[in-house]
Order: structure tokens, then sequence, then C-alpha cells
């Protein structure tokens, strides 16, 4: 099952693109950077911890070009 790849912060409403920096937690809540750092990485609605979202799109393992 591939991710939601949400377009704006849950918290802020800030646009993310699929490229950008965003982080989720483990339910796929997306919040951007800034609002991140302000929430400690930790999710307000489940408690669980903000990660860095997978960026959209194919990665050549060998090379780590996209």
């Amino acid at each position: 099952m591939a991710l939601e790849m949400k377009k704006e912060c849950e918290k802020c409403g800030r646009p993310l693109a699929a490229e950008g920096e965003a982080y989720i937690c483990t339910y796929e809540c997306t919040f951007c950077g800034d609002c991140s750092a302000s929430l400690k990485a930790i999710c307000p609605n489940c408690g669980g911890e903000l990660v860095r979202r997978p960026r959209a799109g194919k990665v050549d393992r060998v090379s780590g070009a996209t």
C-alpha cells in the first residue's frame, strides 16, 4: 500500500510539494517542517513520532539519484 501524499500541512495549511520536506506519523498525519519542529516531532492527533516523509518517485539505489 502506497503512502497518501497529502498536499498541505494539517496544522497551518501550508502547501507541501511531493518532493519537498514534510513529516508524517504512522497514521500519515502530515505536517510541514516548521510545524513538526513546533510540535517537537510528536503528532498532536495520535501522540506518535513525526518522521521525514519519503520522497515520491523511484530512487536509483546504487547512485542515490532519482
